[in-house]
């Protein structure tokens, strides 16, 4: 889009980014200043509160692709649509006793890939190594790329230059701050967040009505009304295994767990998700007034910022910037920090150099956050397709993932033989899914693949494992 198009001026735009942007810096140094070891860096001293525990659990999961995916769900699949999105709370909400039990079974614990390690061996780990990191590295292109779109379609600001610029400041307060850093500024940005989706829902119903919007979608387009749209249902779903999947899987919240407050992980994962909840219903109904209300949607995963500019003009423009920025940097800086322990843990410490001392550790991770950060950029620099077509193709992989993890977390029967076969049938079969019938029913066929496998597995196995194994102490 060009500047003469915009509606929100790019002076305003680069404001309001060199705002942010310097608050944000200025915390993760102000926070940083306490980290002197890797733990505190990578798990904040392992001693995160109720009220910082479910705000972070609750921004990280508002994602830029929940306040620009949700609404391109809901054009492209109607109400199922934003159903089918917000069926990903159900991520946190069952990871809130895995959570507890992960603390149980493993206090001296850092990673996801540590509990990979230690209960199903080093094929297993590697291959999971390869799922997940394939994984973070897809959510933090589309999250880069969103951060590009979205300037890009408010103020004319050249896509690269917008991404570019938010990455950065992400990764500049990451690095700096670590884990700390990342849950102090998740309680800011959670509140900002919250309050901005409300003003802007109550803000949309006062320019068109329910009716309204209602009688434009069965004029013009009544198959997003349509109870039985094949695709709609198969999405919900498809979504929910998503959301299941990339929870139960990812560093992100793993970290979490063994950063919490003893007795704190499991409310702060289950009040989390209920804050979270409503917010993709929101954004979904923002998208399907766009028709009613007369608005041009050049592409899909633009809706939700033209339709909130529409209504509120310049207000608007500034709203959806300020709402889009803090979802944004609520998950890349939790990501960056999950992924860059992640290496540094699982494959610095474990792999290269075990007998690494902690503060050296430490310094490995901030210079894998600034490469994760520079090859996001490198990725991201041609736009690569839409938000979903990035994020959903990892979907098969993180489907996979689902059964072995919680098998492996409650049943001493589950085996290795069953974590390998069902993490690259469910991959493979999902993979091929993908392309050969849609996006919509990948995830759903590859966990189902990977639940017969791994159960089949653990019904005939004999061996019982050690649970006494995941306490681990170095």
């Amino acid at each position: 889009m060009s500047s003469a198009d915009a509606i929100l001026p790019a002076n305003t735009a680069w404001l309001l980014l060199a705002l942010f942007s310097v608050l944000w810096i200025a915390l993760g140094v102000y926070w940083g200043r306490r980290n002197k070891s890797f733990e505190d860096h990578a798990l904040a001293g392992r001693n995160i509160g109720l009220a910082l525990g479910t705000a972070t659990a609750a921004a990280t999961w508002i994602t830029s692709n929940t306040t620009m995916l949700a609404p391109q769900f809901a054009l492209q699949l109607g109400i199922w649509g934003m159903i089918a999105y917000s069926t990903a709370s159900f991520g946190l909400l069952l990871f809130a006793p895995m959570a507890n039990r992960i603390r149980a079974l493993m206090p001296k614990g850092y990673t996801s890939g540590d509990f990979f390690r230690l209960r199903y061996g080093k094929l297993a780990w590697a291959i999971f190594l390869v799922f997940t990191l394939f994984y973070s590295l897809t959510w933090l292109v589309s999250m880069a790329m969103a951060g590009g779109i979205v300037l890009n379609a408010l103020s004319g600001i050249p896509y690269v230059w917008g991404m570019s610029v938010i990455l950065a400041v992400c990764v500049i307060y990451t690095m700096r701050g670590g884990l700390a850093a990342v849950i102090g500024t998740d309680f800011i940005q959670s509140l900002i967040i919250i309050v901005g989706i409300v003003v802007v829902g109550f803000a949309v119903l006062s320019h068109v009505s329910v009716e309204e919007i209602h009688a434009n979608l069965a004029a013009e387009r009544p198959a997003l009304l349509d109870v039985l749209f094949p695709a709609a249902i198969m999405a919900i779903f498809n979504n929910l295994l998503f959301g299941l999947g990339e929870v139960f899987h990812n560093n992100v919240w793993w970290s979490r767990a063994f950063a919490f407050r003893e007795g704190v992980a499991g409310k702060a994962f289950a009040l989390g998700g209920l804050v979270w909840l409503p917010i993709p219903i929101a954004a979904g109904f923002i998208a399907l007034a766009s028709g009613a209300l007369n608005v041009p949607v050049p592409a899909p995963d633009m809706v939700g910022p033209l339709v909130i500019a529409d209504v509120l003009g310049m207000a608007g423009a500034v709203a959806i910037f300020v709402i889009v920025f803090c979802s944004l940097a609520s998950s890349i800086d939790s990501l960056l920090a999950a992924t860059s322990d992640l290496v540094t843990e699982d494959i610095y410490r474990r792999m290269i150099n075990p007998a690494a001392p902690q503060q050296n550790l430490k310094k490995i991770a901030q210079y894998v956050t600034v490469a994760l950060g520079v090859f996001t950029w490198a990725v991201c620099l041609p736009r690569i397709g839409s938000l979903a077509t990035v994020l959903f193709f990892a979907g098969p992989l993180v489907g996979a993932m689902i059964w072995p993890i919680v098998t492996g977390l409650y049943w001493r029967s589950a085996t290795s033989v069953g974590a390998v076969g069902g993490m690259l049938l469910g991959a493979g079969v999902g993979l091929v899914c993908y392309f050969a019938i849609g996006w919509y029913v990948a995830t759903l066929i590859a966990t189902a693949v990977s639940m017969i496998w791994v159960l089949g597995c653990a019904l005939i196995a004999k061996p019982r494992f050690d649970w006494a194994k995941l306490k681990e102490t170095a």
